[in-house]
């Protein structure tokens, strides 16, 4: 039966190539499935990045009465990027399936927003389900609507009147300023020697510290009242960018590259400040020392003050609970990003050396008009933050609230300002703002103020 085997080939060959064909249609199948089923589905935010937007457009920016004209070389057209937009980006990141929280991204900085800051709701007038964003610490939040992967609403500071500035923000977008690729026209990397105001009666000094990595920039501003924090941008062609929000600041910095290597650009604070800078590189640059800009009048010789805690207690330096102890006295306000980066240092020094003879006061000036709104924001502050130390309401957030709280300074010309009494309350020490962790003098400075304190807590009492 010479046939059947043949037969028999045949038949298992044609089986074989059924089953290879049915394995092939099902292998969609097996994929589809197994998407499905290790799917997981959101109640509210799809995870990961989003890009959002703060529009500022040039009606919202409240000119300068004052204002000279600009100079002809920062009047310049910044076409690769819609003008008006100060854009961040953040990562939704799920803590469990039904509660997340937020990452805020500026360069190196991941600001948390945690699960209990975020809310949501449902829109009766528009059956729109609704997302609220808080800044508790700095008195702001986001309000918004949303339907699957865009926001859209408003950032609100409670502490202005009547301020606020859309937003939108969308899902599974990476690139901060814009997806157009040119080659940069320089490498900004190093420290730039900048001037701000130029359009202004009393222009300001400055010190740019860059580090770029393709057209990637990172960086900051130094100021003699403090710096402008963690900024992320890109640099196309002759023209850059860069970004920062927060929570409290806003700040957007446009920015073009002379052809003398010189750089020239526009600084957006929010909706309400606009001035202009220009730039030189130099590596040596210095801005006066911080510790030489405010000081005892003449006829004083001791800080006294005595103000009051959320609690209603007075608190002073005169305390006996303070006796024999060197004193650091925060001249701060909770609505304050560097006073916030100056706690946040006050507070890691405290709790990594735990000196049981230094002793740590904040007096805050406010921007509240109602003291139980300021009073509840020192509390906030002072429960998020995890401060061990005292935070008192001083006066309102404005140079004439801190002159007459103060009467013995001179000046009160930034928050944060930091005055450090030695163990007998004799004003040793003012330092005017805060370089924090964004800039170069951060690790510096941190030494430093080790190395004073301990030569303080050294003396006899």
């Amino acid at each position: 039966m010479p046939g059947i085997p043949f037969f028999c080939h045949r038949l298992n060959r044609n089986v074989h190539i059924m089953t290879k064909l049915l394995i092939i249609l099902a292998l969609p199948l097996i994929v589809l499935e197994g998407c499905i089923t290790t799917e997981q589905t959101y109640t509210s935010l799809p995870p990961g990045r989003w890009r959002a937007i703060l529009k500022i457009e040039n009606q919202y920016i409240t000119p300068n009465p004052k204002a000279k004209p600009l100079p002809d070389k920062v009047n310049m057209k910044f076409e690769d990027v819609t003008p008006g937009e100060l854009p961040f980006n953040f990562d939704v990141v799920y803590d469990n399936d039904s509660t997340f929280h937020l990452e805020i991204i500026n360069g190196e900085e991941r600001f948390l927003v945690p699960a209990e800051d975020i809310s949501f709701g449902r829109s009766r007038s528009r059956a729109r389900d609704t997302i609220r964003i808080d800044f508790p610490i700095y008195s702001s939040y986001i309000t918004a609507n949303y339907a699957g992967g865009v926001i859209e609403g408003e950032w609100v500071v409670t502490t202005r009147e009547n301020y606020s500035i859309p937003f939108v923000a969308y899902h599974g977008k990476d690139y901060r300023f814009s997806t157009v690729k040119k080659v940069p026209a320089a490498d900004l990397t190093g420290k730039w020697e900048a001037t701000f105001g130029l359009d202004e009666e009393e222009p300001y000094p400055a010190i740019g510290e860059f580090q770029q990595n393709g057209s990637h920039l990172t960086g900051t501003f130094l100021t003699e009242t403090g710096d402008y924090r963690f900024l992320e941008g890109v640099v196309l062609g002759s023209k850059f960018w860069l970004s920062c929000f927060d929570g409290s600041h806003a700040f957007l910095f446009e920015g073009k590259i002379q052809k003398d290597g010189s750089l020239t650009g526009a600084f957006y604070s929010g909706k309400h400040y606009r001035t202009t800078w220009e730039a030189r590189r130099n590596e040596n640059a210095r801005l006066t020392p911080a510790d030489s800009l405010t000081f005892l009048k003449p006829g004083y010789e001791r800080l006294t003050f005595s103000f009051k805690n959320p609690q209603g207690k007075l608190i002073s330096p005169d305390d006996p609970v303070y006796d024999g102890k060197v004193k650091i006295i925060q001249i701060m306000g909770t609505w304050c990003p560097n006073c916030r980066d100056e706690t946040m240092f006050l507070v890691d020094y405290l709790k990594n050396e735990q000196p049981e003879d230094v002793a740590v006061i904040a007096l805050a000036f406010e921007k509240h008009k109602e003291e139980a709104k300021a009073m509840q924001a020192l509390r906030t502050y002072k429960e998020r933050l995890n401060m061990p130390y005292e935070i008192t309401l001083a006066g309102p957030a404005n140079k004439d609230g801190a002159a007459k709280a103060l009467p013995m300074l001179n000046q009160v010309l930034a928050y944060p300002t930091m005055i450090i009494l030695d163990k007998k309350n004799n004003v040793r020490r003012i330092h005017t703002g805060f370089s924090g962790p964004a800039t170069s003098e951060f690790d510096s400075f941190k030494n430093e103020f080790t190395q004073f304190i301990n030569g303080l807590r050294a003396e006899d009492s």
